[in-house]
């Protein structure tokens, strides 16, 4: 890592990102106006799926005054932070968000709420919403990949620390500040970035609002900016900067992975998850499904999971908390868990991860025959693959593999099902079908009119 405080301009990486996301010339890939969609609406079905939820209605009951900002399925309008702690921690409350396939950072959770409260102070159509939330999303997705692993490792939730340089990335350039302006902004977020995985130890609720809160602080971190506070500019490359305090210094850092920005993207790497539940659980869900008609769950003996090593910490250890989880959140973190209504169920959806389904005999029986062991060869955090190797009590292995993580690149969500699980999502949350389906209509004329007015969609959207 370079710690010269005395470097050129030209080689500080906050500067680099905010002169190229700002510049009227930058392009975007043709494939942006679909993907951040999908993001769109992948968010939205979200907050209406969490929005009678307990977390939802403790974190609506602290706001402390109420605004012109909209917290989406509510009546009430909030002020814009308390918008944006809202309305982030529903997108990522069932952990059902989108993840970026590269080293996993959840996007649209924390670029989303943002722009949904300076909607109601700026105007902001669909070339300004999709520019803001694609160059603020580039930028997060470069971040996690300079050490892959080790901000985890660390200790911290990259969703929550990255989040928030995204949000006010976000922020920044929705507003059109001036580079000087959007690089101190990312110095000042800098100090308010936060969100430790200690949630773990009993399935609390805190991973749930970490995009929100970096959502918040990121809008706040741009508006202050704009105002003249000054942020250091070498937040990220700096001796006292962000990888050194954040990141585990036993991976090995590539920071030129923060240069040559719009010569090749990674935010196009976002996947949509179909299972209600942690990233890299997913696979081996689809691997037990696979399994369900194959092997008599009563036959099973026993069920080894090929992992890589660096997901244990978060979904297999300790055991005993993974084969019995504490909560219905807590059992989305468990990969036992998770492959257990997968085969019993054929589905890790929102209704697999609730106290009824967690005080099914029949799911924690057969988690507590789920193991698994360390494969050298996994391609985690690259890519994400499930293997489960089963063995019946005759002695007989049967072994079910996942190349990819279904809704990622690899094997993409159709459109069909994008929508499919938004008015899955919206029905969760109460919604009558005809305004689940009316909502999805009103994103999409959103982003196919250049002339569409983002205050009014949330406006209009079904409260």
């Amino acid at each position: 890592m370079n710690k010269n405080s005395t470097e050129a301009e030209s080689t500080i990486i906050a500067e680099n990102f905010a002169k190229w996301a700002l510049n009227e010339d930058t392009a975007l890939p043709d494939t942006s106006n679909q993907i951040i969609a999908r993001m769109t609406y992948d968010a939205v079905g979200l907050m209406y799926a969490a929005r009678n939820e307990d977390y939802i209605l403790s974190v609506t009951g602290s706001a402390i005054e109420k605004g012109f900002c909209w917290a989406v399925g509510h009546k009430t309008q909030l002020g814009s932070y308390d918008s944006c702690l809202v309305n982030g921690t529903a997108i990522h409350g069932e952990d059902f968000d989108d993840t970026y396939e590269g080293t996993p950072v959840h996007l649209a959770a924390s670029l989303v709420p943002p722009m949904i409260a300076l909607s109601s102070i700026c105007q902001i159509d669909r070339h300004n919403w999709v520019r803001s939330i694609s160059l603020a999303a580039e930028l997060v997705c470069r971040l996690v990949v300079v050490a892959p692993t080790a901000i985890h490792r660390q200790g911290f939730h990259p969703t929550g620390v990255l989040g928030a340089f995204g949000a006010t990335a976000a922020a920044g350039i929705c507003l059109q500040l001036q580079p000087k302006q959007l690089t101190s902004a990312l110095g000042i977020v800098g100090s308010m970035t936060s969100g430790i995985i200690e949630y773990l130890a009993e399935g609390t609720w805190t991973k749930r609002m970490h995009p929100g809160w970096a959502a918040a602080s990121g809008l706040k971190a741009a508006l202050m900016a704009r105002n003249g506070f000054l942020g250091p500019r070498t937040v990220f490359e700096g001796e006292h900067g962000f990888f050194e305090a954040f990141a585990d210094p036993s991976i090995k850092q590539d920071l030129s992975v923060l240069d040559n920005w719009g010569r090749s993207w990674h935010f196009d790497q976002v996947a949509f998850k179909p299972f209600a539940c942690g990233t890299m659980a997913q696979p081996f869900i689809d691997c037990a499904i696979s399994a369900r008609g194959k092997v008599d769950i009563e036959d099973i003996e026993k069920i080894v999971a090929h992992v890589g090593e660096g997901t244990i910490h978060r979904l297999w250890e300790p055991l005993a908390e993974k084969r019995r989880p504490s909560t219905p959140y807590g059992a989305k973190f468990s990969v036992p868990y998770c492959v257990a209504v997968g085969m019993i169920f054929g589905d890790a959806g929102l209704l697999q991860f609730t106290e009824q389904t967690l005080a099914d005999d029949r799911v924690i029986e057969l988690a507590h025959r789920v193991s698994y062991r360390i494969n050298p060869d996994d391609p985690y955090p690259t890519d994400y693959v499930g293997w489960l190797e089963i063995q019946t009590r005759s002695g007989v292995i049967h072994h079910f593999r996942q190349p990819c993580m279904r809704g990622g690149k690899n094997q993409p969500m159709t459109d069909s099902e994008i929508k499919s699980k938004f008015i899955a999502n919206c029905a969760y949350g109460g919604l009558r079908r005809e305004e689940a389906l009316f909502a999805f209509k009103s994103l999409e004329l959103f982003f196919g009119n250049s002339d569409s007015n983002a205050n009014r969609l949330f406006a209009e959207l079904p409260l």
